[in-house]
């Protein structure tokens, strides 16, 4: 493959190329930069790597008025996300809003993760819609805490989860309503470390992902508090997103992402 026009690429670097320049190294952007047009061997190079390895991962920051979907089952899309601090908790309030394309996501043997955060050695905080229930889990793999609520739809569900470590009490709350409480790993506490991610579920630190479990369908409004909200709280917020105590774990207007493999960013005329 050979490069005709160098002053044009000069002018507009292939795509990959660019996304490097605004994400990489800084130091190491100039020395790339000026590489690419030292010989045609090396432009040739390049755009043949591009060609062949195309960057599947961007960095933003911000998703207000934004929703991630997630078009067909992967083992390699995913979106991660950074926490604003570190998820050390003994309490905490995880809202989402969902919606799913039942034809995959809605067989009665399939799992599907909902929101997966992972630390080098275990499965921190993890949600599921598995077996006819939602669920959370702490810690484990194995023992959670199930709910019969309502379940994902093609419609979009306002999801929010609540649990505290000194009582142990938890709940899920459907579009505003709440599931009877549940006593679940009492004086626990979720550790820091680890990585936030959507679309799949990591079985080691960001890998190992399985694509018959993974998200189909669309996410948005991730929003996390280090407390419990109450139930006004959480219907305040819900009816209008952004309104109401501001998330300082996971705030989906400011904080920083990762986009991987085939995730579309849906923008506001198509919520």
């Amino acid at each position: 493959m050979i490069l005709k026009n160098t002053d044009s690429l000069k002018q507009n670097p292939p795509q990959c190329i660019r996304k490097k320049i605004l994400t990489g190294d800084r130091s190491q952007e100039r020395f790339n930069i000026k590489s690419v047009f030292t010989s045609s061997k090396m432009q040739s190079v390049l755009v043949l790597l591009c060609v062949l390895l195309p960057l599947t991962c961007f960095c933003e920051s911000g998703l207000t008025d934004k929703g991630l979907l997630f078009p067909k089952p992967s083992a390699n899309s995913y979106v991660k996300l950074t926490p604003l601090k570190p998820l050390n908790l003994e309490a905490f309030t995880l809202c989402m809003r969902l919606s799913v394309d039942p034809n995959v996501v809605s067989k009665v043997e399939r799992e599907t993760i909902l929101f997966a955060y992972r630390t080098q050695d275990h499965d921190e905080l993890n949600v599921w819609q598995e077996k006819g229930n939602i669920s959370l889990y702490l810690r484990s793999s194995s023992e959670g805490a199930f709910y019969a609520v309502p379940l994902l739809s093609i419609f979009r569900t306002d999801l929010c989860v609540t649990w505290e470590s000194s009582t142990g009490l938890a709940a899920f709350w459907v579009d505003g309503r709440r599931s009877t409480l549940q006593v679940y790993r009492q004086n626990h506490k979720v550790q820091s470390g680890g990585a936030v991610i959507l679309g799949q579920d990591p079985d080691s630190f960001v890998g190992k992902f399985d694509e018959n479990q993974s998200f189909v369908g669309e996410i948005s409004g991730v929003n996390m508090w280090d407390y419990v909200l109450t139930g006004g709280q959480i219907k305040q917020f819900n009816e209008k997103l952004g309104l109401g105590p501001e998330p300082k774990v996971l705030n989906w207007d400011t904080m920083q992402y990762e986009v991987h493999g085939n995730v579309l960013v849906v923008e506001e005329k198509y919520k």
